[in-house]
């Protein structure tokens, strides 16, 4: 993938862009450390560390982490269930509809760790557009930062890994998007940008995100870069 620059602005050639769900397109990080913290205390977790192992992985990850002599399908349910029913704060995040709004929609897809159920539900409740077709936690056998979630996401585009963008606001996927060989693109709305030093580059929000066609494809234009 050949990178153009100008000034403190990028443009990426691409065929297909990768969105992580949570602290990309949505904002649900206050309703999943509320059931994190609720799901900790019922285990004898410790809250804040089941709150920052919980970030960027798959849950049925985190809970085998946390808690290795339960069952870990038995603590997906548990979790799941109190996550779909707490939508309380849910919001679209900045520049995610108008971004969306100018994707052809073949052209992306959402790559979470979360279930498809509770994705599908987010978005409903958040406004934000469904593809058709998304990779989720039962999509895959490895979740973030292994690259296999971003393959699968390449694959249902029907695109090389090379010809992705991702974007990533979490350490787990900005590896797994790079392990993929996509280019990444961080935000900067869960993390500082300090913390995510290993995507390509980094953004505040999509505000600073646009797209138009391109000579083979579409061109992704970056605004102001975050240091």
């Amino acid at each position: 993938m050949v990178l153009s620059t100008s000034g403190t602005s990028v443009s990426i050639p691409f065929q297909g862009i990768l969105f992580d769900f949570d602290g990309i397109l949505i904002s649900s990080l206050a309703s999943a450390e509320r059931c994190w913290s609720e799901w900790a205390r019922m285990r004898g977790v410790d809250p804040a560390l089941a709150v920052r192992t919980m970030h960027g992985r798959r849950a049925i990850e985190t809970v085998a982490l946390l808690c290795p002599d339960r069952d870990p399908e038995a603590e997906l349910k548990s979790i799941e269930g109190l996550e779909m029913e707490d939508s309380e704060g849910l919001t679209v995040l900045p520049g995610v509809l108008r971004l969306l709004g100018s994707l052809p929609p073949e052209r992306w897809t959402v790559v979470t760790s979360s279930t498809e159920r509770l994705a599908r539900v987010r978005m409903r409740v958040g406004g934000v557009p469904e593809p058709a077709r998304l990779v989720t936690a039962e999509c895959v056998t490895w979740g973030k930062p292994h690259p296999e979630p971003f393959l699968a996401g390449a694959k249902l585009l029907g695109f090389e890994a090379a010809e992705c963008v991702v974007f990533e606001d979490a350490p787990p996927g900005i590896e797994a998007g790079r392990a993929a060989g996509c280019t990444v693109v961080a935000t900067t709305f869960s993390l500082p940008a300090a913390e995510l030093g290993a995507a390509n580059y980094i953004v505040a929000d999509l505000t600073q995100v646009t797209v138009e066609p391109g000579a083979s494809g579409m061109v992704l234009r970056l605004g102001q870069l975050a240091s």
